[in-house]
């Protein structure tokens, strides 16, 4: 095989090699064998016509298409290994020379994945990162957990603002009810705005067993064109008054919330732990995120192929859908939920699509510089790592995932971590300066 490589452009190559003339009468041989036994000639059998007489009633060129389509794959992946060129596309090919007897001449034309100039990505100076945790923050964490644990009881008493009064209503325009006025067993939160503008503030005062009417004027862009800027009354009937009440924060309530303490003493001491722990990962977190943008900022890439980027697209989705399958989910639920299209997915996924492009060439390029290998040991733990991530067992995980798959995800963690480990806690945040 005779191959020449050339390269046209930044991303952008062509690749010419031959396939030799006992490879092409293979591949005619194939072409015939296919072909003659769709053919009807007069006194043969169907499949049975000699190859010389087809070659006399349609000559040889009528198999070459067919001749071509067998034997370019091997030929092409044996090209591309001799030129030592890795395309990131499908190539488009050009036939150069096709003739009888005689060797064939191939071009392709190859999107190439562009290169890489590495700048600086050791020793990047990074924001430095609060860690700290406070009593404060474990005081506000537990009143979250409170107000989680909420209920609401009912009291005899005149509602006020925060309470919930559970209600019927008729609304009325000219003193005709009106379609979706209506409603039974209501539970509706006296400030919670999700009423009409001026609804809730008049059930301020009432108690069970109250009827009173609530005189609204429906906003000027209401949803229901009939009601928009008409004046309505509601006739309301209050069944209960409800208040919300949070519980103690005792050795009861630390007991309730967290079935591995006794006190709530055991609980702060547990919550605070819990907190560094989020602190400190939260901080590695963004220590990472803005090394890493820095080390791809300082690199120098002339221009992203859009193969790779239709590619990095494609590749979000199937991961974001399968997600959603693993949830029962399926993409035409999701789709009718979300109440968007494909190419909506497709479009949201785009914005960020060339970032990660670029991202994963730069640090697959620092693996070059750092001569990063993969050992045994270190593939069988991140399978063991992703089986366990995933719930799956160890075997299921080595059937889907080839080695040169998993090498490629863990040079590029290693890549990464080379980043992160050496960069610096230099830099005040924007709120310190100020």
């Amino acid at each position: 095989m005779t191959v020449n490589y050339e390269k046209t452009g930044a991303t952008t190559g062509e690749l010419t090699f031959t396939i030799e003339e006992e490879k092409v009468k293979q591949g005619l041989d194939i072409a015939f064998k296919r072909v003659k036994n769709q053919l009807s000639v007069p006194g043969f059998r169907k499949g049975k016509v000699p190859r010389k007489m087809f070659n006399q009633m349609y000559g040889e060129e009528a198999l070459y298409e067919d001749a071509l389509n067998a034997i370019l794959p091997e030929a092409y992946m044996e090209a591309l290994s001799e030129a030592d060129v890795e395309p990131v596309d499908q190539p488009d090919f050009e036939p150069e020379k096709m003739e009888k007897d005689s060797d064939w001449v191939i071009k392709a034309l190859l999107t190439l994945k562009p290169e890489v100039k590495l700048g600086d990505y050791k020793n990047l100076d990074v924001t430095k990162q609060d860690r700290e945790v406070e009593e404060s923050d474990v005081d506000e964490q537990l009143e979250e957990e409170r107000e989680q644990h909420a209920e609401l009881v009912v009291v005899d008493r005149e509602a006020k603002e925060g309470d919930t009064v559970v209600i019927d209503f008729l609304g009325k325009k000219d003193g005709e009810a009106f379609d979706g006025g209506a409603g039974n067993n209501y539970p509706l939160e006296i400030g919670s705005n999700s009423f009409i503008p001026g609804f809730e503030e008049q059930l301020v005062g009432t108690q069970a067993e109250d009827q009173v009417d609530v005189e609204v004027t429906f906003p000027e862009d209401y949803t229901e064109e009939s009601l928009a800027g008409e004046e309505a009354v509601f006739e309301v009937t209050v069944h209960e008054v409800k208040e919300r009440q949070v519980p103690e924060l005792d050795d009861d309530f630390a007991q309730d919330v967290d079935e591995d303490v006794e006190n709530l003493a055991e609980l702060r001491e547990k919550r605070l732990e819990e907190l560094k722990e989020s602190k400190e990962a939260q901080a590695k977190a963004a220590i990472e995120e803005e090394a890493i943008r820095k080390a791809v900022e300082n690199a120098e890439i002339e221009e992203i192929p859009e193969a790779m980027t239709h590619e990095e697209v494609h590749r979000q989705m199937e991961i974001f859908l399968n997600n959603l399958q693993s949830q029962g989910i399926s993409p035409e639920m999701y789709y009718q939920i979300s109440n968007t299209t494909e190419q909506d997915l497709h479009e949201s996924m785009e914005e960020d699509a060339e970032l990660r492009v670029r991202t994963n060439l730069v640090l697959e390029e620092i693996v070059a510089q750092e001569n990063i290998e993969i050992s045994e040991e270190e593939r069988d733990s991140e399978i063991n790592n992703l089986a366990k991530e995933y719930g799956l067992d160890v075997e299921t995980v080595k059937e889907a995932l080839t080695d040169d798959m998993l090498d490629h995800d863990i040079k590029l963690k290693q890549a990464i971590d080379i980043i992160v480990s050496s960069a610096n806690e230099s830099l005040e945040s924007e709120e310190e300066e100020k």
